[in-house]
């Protein structure tokens, strides 16, 4: 049987996965240090209330409705106007995921052979995304001088007249950066100028971990058409609930005409489940307590961190869930995530998993439990040979 090309992939297990798997299956106790689903760290959630919004009588009545559930759309406009964002329930779509928003997007804006712009480092996700969608993807490159920030020279050279949609992540994963009031209008600049939309990941907003004016979301964006996402799976820590939104901003003719084509599209598949909508407001008004409980965990293993690396060590991060670890020039980064593997039995992300440019780099999820996040810093403390000094 001869498969579409766009499945093409390599489906053989990497390296790194597979000295994983035996690992697992020798009963080898490993400490994860990637683990980016908060369901599975030992997080204290509400689940009475949680559980409870899902046994409503309405959940008996199906009555779809393209854009999502009016109610459920209205509670997305309050959590925005909560953080003093005017944004319309008529400009909101909500899907299952925001991977399938992406591709209700993609189909938008992109014939087949055209490109989207990624930011890099940045998620691999976006590469399956755009081979499923039959596009060529592209990447700008953000740079770390102190702190990350958007390379718009690298921009310039990479967006072409194939190129129908940037993205920013924002915060970025793994970089934790934020996009700032003078990036945007810089981005919407550059997008206007070629015809090309922005297309706003904004799952890890809520997640800064420092307090800064100049950080914006592109939901209330009118210079430009602008796709703003964000969803359950990280606004509130549930990602077996599958619901996302996505708001639709920028100047009102393209805006209308955006929407038109958006809505026969998500009519096209209708994939967002009837109890989950029905329990969003009752969720969303749960985010507070939830979002502190993750900072806190967060901010726990974070300050770990900076106890055991040094200072240039630790790349700075404004928000989100990872950490970064800048190693020593002439680690490769593949032996040493292979060798924590197999002799220290912690794992860990390498940079190049995340597009970074250059190496070495060791990427940490956040989340663990602190006793396993801990001995695993132990360990890898250990395996390089030397404690670095604490930063001050």
């Amino acid at each position: 049987m001869k498969f579409a090309r766009r499945t093409d992939w390599e489906l053989t297990p990497n390296k790194i996965s597979g000295i994983l798997e035996d690992l697992k299956a020798k009963g080898k106790t490993v400490l994860d240090l990637t683990e980016s689903n908060p369901t599975r760290c030992g997080l204290a959630y509400p689940q009475k209330e949680l559980l409870s919004a899902l046994s409503q009588d309405a959940n008996m009545l199906y009555s779809p409705s393209t854009k999502g559930l009016l109610s459920s759309r209205e509670a997305v406009a309050a959590y925005y106007a909560q953080k003093n964002m005017k944004v319309s329930s008529e400009q909101i779509f909500l899907t299952a995921s925001t991977s399938e928003a992406y591709s209700f997007l993609f189909r938008l804006l992109a014939d087949p052979g055209e490109n989207i712009l990624f930011p890099a480092p940045s998620y691999p996700l976006f590469d399956f995304l755009v081979d499923l969608n039959d596009l060529e993807r592209g990447f700008y490159p953000l740079e770390y001088a102190d702190r990350w920030m958007v390379d718009f020279e690298g921009v310039e050279d990479n967006i072409n007249e194939k190129t129908k949609a940037l993205v920013t992540v924002n915060p970025n994963n793994p970089t934790g950066s934020y996009i700032k009031k003078d990036e945007l209008a810089v981005l919407n600049r550059i997008c206007k100028a070629r015809q090309c939309a922005l297309i706003s990941d904004e799952v890890f907003f809520d997640y800064a971990l420092e307090g800064r004016a100049d950080v914006v979301s592109f939901a209330d964006n009118q210079e430009n058409l602008t796709f703003t996402m964000g969803g359950l799976s990280k606004t509130l820590g549930l990602p077996q609930m599958k619901l996302s939104w996505t708001i639709v901003s920028g100047p009102k003719d393209v805006v209308k005409d955006a929407i038109n084509r958006l809505e026969v599209i998500a009519d096209t598949y209708l994939s967002v489940n009837t109890p989950v909508q029905n329990a969003l407001a009752s969720w969303l008004n749960l985010r507070p307590g939830i979002q502190k409980m993750i900072m806190d965990r967060v901010r726990i293993n974070r300050d770990e961190l900076t106890k055991k690396f040094a200072s240039e060590s630790l790349l700075h991060t404004e928000g989100g869930w990872y950490a970064i670890v800048k190693l020593a020039d002439g680690i490769d980064e593949e032996n040493l995530v292979e060798e924590l593997l197999i002799k220290d039995h912690v794992y860990v992300h390498p940079g190049y998993f995340f597009n970074f440019n250059e190496e070495p780099y060791l990427i940490l999820s956040l989340l663990p439990s602190p006793e396993i996040f801990s001995e695993g810093v132990n360990r890898i403390i250990k395996r390089l040979g030397c404690r670095q000094e604490p930063s001050l």
